[in-house]
């Protein structure tokens, strides 16, 4: 998850165009359990943003709207498809093993895996060694381990890191002529939806408290970002780590399955416990139509 600097200026959505793509060669063979449990969350492969002053801090929290309460991100225990089709993503980002999440999505190709844009890409570098572990569980791989074939992000993302456009794709290799929905099913995606709705939020955080060994989740009623970004924002304290989980509406308890309509993003630093995601608009949809045709 990406610690927003409390200087960064507003960005404004742009318009849609040609997205962005990194191809790779698919080869997860030398991600061993040992590895996976060593990788770094993203935030701690970042530089540290800086936060703002206290009184400056309390002030914003007035922003928010008062009625969220604190929302601490607990172990899922739920069962249902969910333990499937959400996992951990590893990476290769600047010489070091990394670590964020990730969801399967429907597609027309079967293979495609939704994260965030820092997950695939960050200050101009594509991330290499790619792979996505779905029910990723302290080191085990239940369905196997799915390197990517391609990864691509907005190009809002690519070209200036847009915070709104935090939002990145893989279309991962078949195995065996089994496509990864063939394996682990899917959760339906949608583009342009209501603000403030109820969402649940997933992820594999790997920054302390957490140790990234199983997939957590928040819920709760959501909110539009007052500061810098047209984000969605809820209260939950996942960490590092959980960058890409996915944000689901319409989410069934006893089922495991919802809509998928953001991403775990980032924080600012100086308002603890509240995740921030990109609102699946326009640019979102362009991005996975692209992916789902590959």
């Amino acid at each position: 998850m990406v610690a927003m600097p409390a200087a960064a200026e507003r960005q404004t959505p742009g318009s849609s165009g040609d997205v962005a793509v990194h191809r790779m060669d698919a080869d997860a063979a030398d991600w061993t359990p040992q590895r996976m449990r060593s990788a770094m969350p993203l935030d701690k492969v970042l530089s540290s943003a800086t936060g703002l002053a206290g009184g400056l801090a309390s002030a914003v929290q007035g922003l928010l709207p008062s009625q969220q309460a604190s929302s601490t991100g607990d172990e899922w225990t739920g069962g249902g498809e969910v333990t499937k089709t959400a996992g951990r993503v590893f990476f290769k980002m600047d010489g070091q093993d990394a670590s964020c999440s990730g969801n399967v999505v429907e597609s027309g190709n079967g293979s495609v895996v939704v994260t965030a844009g820092h997950c695939v890409k960050y200050q101009g570098t594509w991330h290499t060694d790619w792979v996505f572990v779905p029910g990723y569980d302290n080191g085990d791989a239940p369905h196997g381990e799915w390197a990517a074939e391609q990864t691509m992000t907005t190009p809002q993302w690519e070209s200036g890191e847009d915070m709104n456009h935090d939002v990145g794709m893989a279309v991962v290799e078949e195995k065996n002529g089994a496509t990864i929905a063939d394996t682990v099913g899917t959760q339906q995606i949608a583009f342009n939806g209501e603000r403030g709705q109820e969402m649940y939020s997933f992820g594999y955080p790997a920054a302390d408290p957490y140790d990234g060994s199983t997939l957590t989740y928040c819920n709760g009623s959501t909110f539009t970002d007052p500061l810098l970004t047209d984000d969605h924002g809820m209260n939950c304290d996942m960490t590092g780590g959980s960058s890409g989980g996915p944000w689901f509406s319409s989410f069934d308890p006893e089922t495991g399955t919802g809509v998928q309509e953001s991403v775990n993003s980032f924080g600012y630093t100086f308002l603890p416990d509240v995740m921030f995601g990109p609102y699946f608009g326009d640019e979102a949809k362009a991005l996975y139509e692209r992916a789902s045709a590959a």
